[in-house]
């Protein structure tokens, strides 16, 4: 087949993770900006001709589609209907731009966070308020899932909402599998089966790369944990009744590892390396790569790319040992009160608004964006792809059931996050084993545990 890797197609209305979460977790601190102050409390009404003003910063680092549609679809409205006015500015690179800024005591109204890990270093530096009065005030409690809430807390208080719940699930491009006479696995066996049957073809498995987003290793690492060594032993190490080390997890890198030097991920190290995610959608669309285990955010892509390319797709979990279904669950993005706002009830208030179900499903029919971890009803959604609704269906199954898996972004602690997503290469490379890998991520994870780094894991059902 003719490669088309170099296509450059426009930056897409839901930008990939690698873009939406901003840059690589640094171990840059955030200055210090004094003692918590005072806690947030139900919302002071402003005068009808004296709004109150909030600064919220959109990221545009993956295209300012996203942005703009939020802002026409929900800011506006809002503006135009109470006493509050969302200012919103553009801002690439939002996240850097927003950590320097809370740094130096400043920084807009609502502070976003790429997700959970990054919420504790800004509560125990005091840049932003806890908001446990505006949970109660508004219930809270009652409207978001109450695993995602209480990865909001730090030392038992509430500090942030979570934003975007998701998933990874395997994607693969119909229009292959049905020429073949393929068909989508379920157990991770078949999957390696299946993997060098499309190579024997001539057909790239996976349409991966880290180009433009290094963290894009931990997707792969955080999810042969999961589907090989199941949730359920992830929980165990996570909460300190398991080791990292323990044959499972050994099975998994292993697996991982042998993907790696099949050539599966982009037909190489090299071009998993240098693929940009425009160079990935466009093979798995056209065909030169079968499939792609991914986010859900990346379903707008899909539909995009392979309607450029002629093609189709549709999507399938990721296939686990035993053939069980389970989806990793994560967040996306925060969303907190900085500590400087002049005005933190306005902003809880613009907060429960934002949250609501009804601004939620906005969101997801108008912008196609991940929702929040909020119970949205099916007729408030309207008519969406059945495949994202799927996908939505999934995703509400596994968090009201308590059984589903942990994202590495969302469940590990930030020093054993960034140590899996860089050292994990030293094995591709040759130059670790999986075994001092996994031995390395366990010393990394109990030091930071030690340490008070361990994020809040809700009980397993």
């Amino acid at each position: 087949m003719t490669k088309r890797f170099t296509i450059d197609t426009v930056a897409r209305s839901l930008a990939k993770k690698a873009n939406r979460r901003g840059l690589l977790k640094s171990g840059a601190a955030l200055a210090a900006v004094g003692a918590v102050g005072a806690r947030v409390a139900a919302p002071q009404a402003a005068g009808a001709q004296d709004k109150t003003k909030l600064q919220f910063w959109f990221d545009t680092t993956g295209g300012a589609e996203t942005a703009q549609c939020l802002i026409d679809t929900i800011i506006k409205p809002y503006n135009e209907s109470g006493t509050i006015e969302i200012e919103a500015t553009m801002q690439p690179n939002g996240w850097t731009a927003t950590q320097t800024a809370l740094a130096g005591g400043a920084g807009p109204d609502i502070v976003v966070t790429p997700g959970p890990s990054f919420v504790v270093e800004l509560a125990k530096a005091g840049s932003i308020l806890a908001m446990d009065d505006a949970a109660t005030k508004y219930g809270w409690s009652d409207t978001i899932l109450p695993w995602a809430l209480d990865l909001g807390k730090t030392d038992g208080k509430l500090y942030s909402i979570p934003n975007e719940i998701e998933t990874l699930v395997l994607y693969y491009n119909t229009a292959v599998f049905d020429e073949n006479g393929w068909t989508a696995p379920k157990t991770m066996d078949e999957l390696m089966t299946l993997s060098a049957t499309i190579d024997e073809a001539g057909i790239i498995p996976f349409a991966h790369g880290n180009a433009e987003w290094r963290p894009s290793n931990e997707w792969f690492v955080g999810e042969f944990l999961n589907q090989v060594g199941s949730p359920a032993k992830v929980y165990a190490a996570l909460t300190g009744a398991a080791k990292w080390t323990e044959p499972e997890f050994v099975d998994a890198m292993t697996k991982l590892n042998d993907m790696q030097q099949n050539g599966w991920f982009m037909g190489g190290l090299d071009r998993y390396y240098t693929a940009t995610s425009s160079d990935t959608a466009s093979a798995f669309a056209y065909g030169d790569a079968a499939m792609k285990i991914e986010g859900t955010w990346f379903l707008s892509d899909a539909i995009s790319y392979t309607q450029e390319a002629g093609s189709d797709w549709n999507w399938v979990p990721v296939p686990s040992s035993d053939g069980t279904a389970n989806f990793d669950l994560g967040i996306g993005s925060t969303y907190s009160i900085n500590k400087n706002s002049k005005a933190p009830e306005a902003a809880a208030e613009f907060l429960n608004f934002y949250f609501s179900a009804e601004t939620q499903a906005k969101m997801v029919s108008e912008c196609g964006m991940s929702p929040a971890p909020v119970e949205i009803s099916k007729d408030l959604l309207g008519d969406i792809d059945p495949r994202q609704a799927a996908m939505i269906d999934a995703l509400n199954t596994a968090s009201a059931s308590g059984n589903y898996g942990y994202t590495t972004w969302t469940f590990f602690p930030p020093k054993t996050e960034t140590y899996l997503i860089e050292e994990v290469e030293k094995v591709w490379a040759g130059n670790v084993t999986v075994e001092d890998f996994l031995t390395g991520m366990q010393s990394t994870f109990d030091a930071e545990v030690a340490a008070g780094g361990a994020l809040p894991i809700p009980a397993r059902s």
